[in-house]
């Protein structure tokens, strides 16, 4: 262990993962349910329910370089990044529950209009908190392995809000009994407060330092400006956020199937729970593994790993197309383990980037990775779920409205399976692409560092 390691306190990694609560939720619980919630609840079309999630994703990745971009101006100008984190997380719990307190009686295509306007303003104040949080530990720290150790935990803590959300959540939402609304307003209260809660703990991490007032306010442009710049020049960035954001697909479409392989595969709502659990439990077990694993052969080894296994593991699941059954919470768990090291690995290696960034062009600008960055995540996520509102529009699916019962013809059923395992497997196993062309290696991170302590 270094002295650098030793200099980075428990409470410090402690308070960092807690902000993993808040990422974990907002990440899964909208990707989860919203969906689900406008065709199923709200009587909205697949199409249409595609289009609402995904102008409000792609909101967020115009308006994330420009955060980041701001998130380094007060970073400049204040000493610290905490003041937007902190709004952040006292804007989204509002906003929050506003998404999911449609007014009943609306038409759908009101009740569309309602849920994109909050979700907006929901996914907003999601980034005014995550752009800077991203940004953190390349300040926090500039040691290889404590880079690791501080992701790792974070990812420990993200696994477990992950499932808590993803199990607890649908629990919450049959709160209500049989008023479904009732229900989703009862979870989005429930899960906006305590997200909240975990992103005001993390805005605490927010390093304090003298302001040198050097830098002047910029203009949105100049937000974008930087964060092309920093694509441009940087070719570790480039690839590591190609693979991320293919990446981001693959969960985000499985992630938005979850519940319809539940409902109309599985033909349980309890099997949603089920399936958080075979999917998270390992990952919560297996993140620290994946630390070491990276310890010994590198981080970038290990990231290309982690992926194939959870590359081979969702194609196997394209078995539930004829027999769908128990046995599909084995490969769900062997993915689970994967998703631990396709997360945390990633992660460690982002501030990796920042840091031989600043050796060679000069530093300041971890906002502005972070922004890209957040960008790059937030429209993976977001057109996973849009490429499972197209797979089951091509397929016949059919909405209902409330309780209504439907019958779903043979070709959704078989949409929603492919979607769930082919297709997530595809785009992991060509985002090995870019995760092979990743050039930063242990060596290089020690050199900046070493650089790093000669400049102060």
């Amino acid at each position: 262990m270094t002295a650098r390691e030793r200099s980075l306190p428990r409470g410090v990694v402690t308070r960092y993962a807690i902000g993993s609560i808040g990422t974990g939720g907002f990440g899964t619980l909208p990707g989860l349910v919203l969906v689900f919630y406008l065709t199923d609840t709200l009587g909205v079309s697949a199409l249409l329910a595609g289009v609402v999630v995904t102008a409000a994703k792609v909101w967020d990745v115009l308006v994330d370089p420009w955060i980041g971009e701001r998130s380094d101006h007060a970073l400049t100008a204040t000493g610290t990044r905490r003041t937007w984190m902190r709004v952040g997380a006292l804007a989204l719990p509002v906003a929050f529950v506003i998404t999911f307190a449609v007014p009943s009686g609306l038409a759908p295509a009101a009740s569309a209009i309602w849920v994109f306007v909050a979700f907006l303003a929901t996914a907003t104040a999601f980034s005014l908190f995550q752009v800077p949080y991203i940004a953190l530990p390349a300040e926090l720290t500039g040691d290889y392995d404590a880079r690791t150790r501080l992701l790792t935990w974070r990812v420990v803590v993200l696994s477990i809000a992950i499932l808590l959300f993803g199990a607890g959540g649908p629990l919450l939402r049959r709160a209500g009994g049989d008023d479904e609304a009732i229900g989703y307003l009862v979870m989005a209260l429930v899960a906006g407060v305590v997200i909240g809660a975990g992103m005001l703990v993390a805005s605490t991490t927010a390093p304090r330092g003298a302001a040198d007032g050097q830098r002047t306010a910029g203009s949105i442009r100049a937000g974008y400006a930087e964060g092309i710049a920093a694509l441009r020049r940087s070719r570790p960035f480039r690839a590591l956020l190609a693979a991320f954001v293919l990446q981001g697909l693959a969960t985000g479409v499985m992630l938005a199937g979850a519940n319809y392989v539940a409902v109309w595969v599985l033909e349980s709502e309890d099997a949603l729970t089920f399936l958080f659990v075979a999917l998270i439990a390992p990952a919560v077990l297996c993140a620290p593994l994946w630390g070491r694993v990276a310890q010994r052969v590198g981080k970038e080894r290990g990231f290309l790993v982690a992926s194939a296994v959870f590359a081979l593991a969702a194609a196997s699941l394209i078995g539930l197309l004829w027999a769908p059954g128990a046995w599909v919470y084995a490969p769900v768990a062997v993915a689970g383990a994967a998703y631990a090291g396709m997360q945390s690995l990633p992660m460690a290696m982002l501030p990796d980037v920042i840091s031989h960034d600043a050796r060679t062009h000069g530093g300041g600008r971890a906002g502005s990775f972070g922004g890209v960055w957040t960008a790059g995540e937030t429209a993976g996520m977001a057109l996973g779920a849009t490429l499972l509102t197209v797979a089951l529009a091509v397929t016949g699916y059919v909405e209902s409205v409330g309780a209504a019962e439907v019958v779903q013809p043979a070709a959704a059923l078989d949409g929603i399976v492919v979607s769930f395992s082919v297709l997530p497997a595809v785009l992991v196993l060509v985002s090995l692409v870019p995760i092979g062309r990743y050039p930063i290696r242990r060596d290089d991170v020690q050199a900046d560092a070493a650089a790093e302590a000669v400049a102060r």
